[in-house]
């Protein structure tokens, strides 16, 4: 069993390499985006595109994601994103390479960027979607929310490590070298982890489950006894040969109601705003004060979202993953509302930054890991490829829309943004409570039918 243990987490600890790189790589831009707007002499408009067009590559690689599991595995989309990350974060770096003198800041040097930013984004994309799912394949079900929780954990201490990553080169730079220079920095530092993915990818295994579809029953075998026992592990083999035959089912096998849920899910994950606080924490806490800089303040947010991730993951099997979501959006609705009224009522200092701090915990508790965990356990195993690919999908394209549309939310009122946020916490709640069904315990095998016995009422 020591050994069988010790195997599981060092699978599950390469696949969560994959979170923190989405992490890594969705907040380097908090720290990077002043200097390179004033680097490049970015407008509004121009600066909004940039600081968010590793989202439009994220709704890509979600999109893709599907086919890319399907075919390439769950594996090796994973060391495709490891490549992606890679050129990512040199592109980045570097933008003029080949094509422009270095300190160009023309209209095709700004595309040039952006398009690196994408690449790394589509990495992000296939990351998101499938880190969770390998994970969940290869999981026993009596800890598979807790080892799917990890991931999440992983991205938001990706997510810590770059905001402390920019807040040194920041704190060790003028202004004037760090809108020279310091920006690339930030993005390169990315370059090593995504490296380090990308070579024990090739120390893993396919899931048991794509084996089975692939047809190679003794490799799955062999991988299920290393992580269950021998015993165990003919069972669970017996249960994923008797539904999986994902080449030959189609999406709404087992009605239209699990794909709905999942794109909800996936679209209430992003419509509470949360991505709004992280890609702009810096400049939010300067507006309202409550000491310090912006760059230390989103340190220490990053500290507490790694703590309440870490509550997430020591009760999602003891609660429930519904009992968790329900909690957080309460909690965030009463964050998000409360930052409101700091704006409404003129109020500054630390009241203000301990409300979007409550709201940020809440969300670590619950919508970051929780949706993650349902996502890649809710769908059946003969139809999870495609499906996760579409919840992915729309979450990103939500992700986009509430990142890109935040700055001139905010610019507007600062009151405006947060109440809709928090009434959209109120109604993801409601939308938990009626409709989510709960899978702790549950095994992947029977999810197929509980869907079938919904669909047939």
């Amino acid at each position: 069993m020591k050994n069988s243990n010790l195997y599981l987490v060092s699978l599950v600890s390469v696949a969560i390499l994959g979170g923190l790189l989405f992490g890594y790589d969705t907040a380097v831009i908090s720290g990077a985006e002043q200097a390179l707007q004033q680097h490049l002499g970015l407008d509004a408009f121009w600066h909004g595109v940039t600081a968010s067009s590793a989202l439009i590559g994220c709704v890509i690689g979600g999109a893709i994601s599907g086919v890319c599991a399907s075919r390439l595995g769950r594996r090796d989309s994973l060391r495709l994103a490891a490549v992606l990350f890679f050129v990512s974060a040199l592109g980045s770096y570097y933008p003029e390479f080949l094509f422009f003198p270095k300190g160009d800041t023309s209209f095709a040097l700004i595309m040039a960027f952006n398009l690196y930013r994408i690449i790394g984004g589509v990495g992000v994309g296939l990351a998101s979607a499938i880190c969770p799912m390998y994970i969940a394949e290869i999981a026993p079900s009596e800890i598979r929310g807790k080892l799917v929780s990890c991931n999440q954990f992983a991205i938001i201490f990706g997510m810590l490590v770059v905001y402390f990553v920019n807040y040194l080169i920041k704190d060790g730079m003028s202004d004037e070298e760090l809108v020279a220079n310091g920006w690339r920095y930030m993005f390169v530092s990315e370059a090593i982890p995504a490296a380090l993915f990308g070579i024990l990818l090739f120390f893993v295994p396919k899931t048991p489950r794509y084996l089975v579809m692939e047809g190679n029953d003794a490799k799955a075998c062999q991988v299920l006894e290393r992580i269950n026992g021998a015993l165990k592990a003919r069972q669970i083999l017996s249960e994923i040969k008797s539904v999986t035959a994902e080449k030959t089912e189609g999406l709404f096998t087992y009605g239209v109601a699990v794909i709905v849920i999942g794109i909800l899910l996936s679209v209430f994950q992003q419509a509470i705003g949360i991505n709004a606080v992280l890609y702009y924490a810096p400049r939010i806490f300067e507006r309202i004060g409550g000491g310090g800089d912006g760059m230390m303040q989103t340190v220490i947010m990053g500290v507490v979202n790694i703590i309440f991730t870490l509550v997430a993951i020591f009760t999602v099997e003891k609660m429930g993953r519904k009992p968790l979501l329900i909690i957080g959006s309460l909690g965030m609705a009463v964050g998000a509302l409360g930052t409101a009224a700091c704006d409404e009522f003129q109020v500054g200092g630390l009241l203000p930054v301990l409300c979007i701090i409550v709201y940020a915990a809440a969300f670590m508790m619950s919508w970051g890991p929780i949706c993650w965990v349902l996502i890649a356990e809710i769908f059946p195993n003969t139809i999870r490829g495609k499906a996760v690919a579409i919840a992915v999908a729309f979450q990103w394209i939500f992700n986009y829309l509430v990142s890109s549309t935040f700055p001139a939310m905010y610019e507007f009122s600062p009151f405006f943004a947060y109440s809709i946020y928090g009434v959209i916490c109120l109604i993801a709640a409601v939308f938990v409570w009626k409709w989510v069904p709960e899978t702790k315990g549950k095994t992947l095998e029977e999810m197929n039918q509980l869907w079938l016995e919904r669909n047939r009422k």
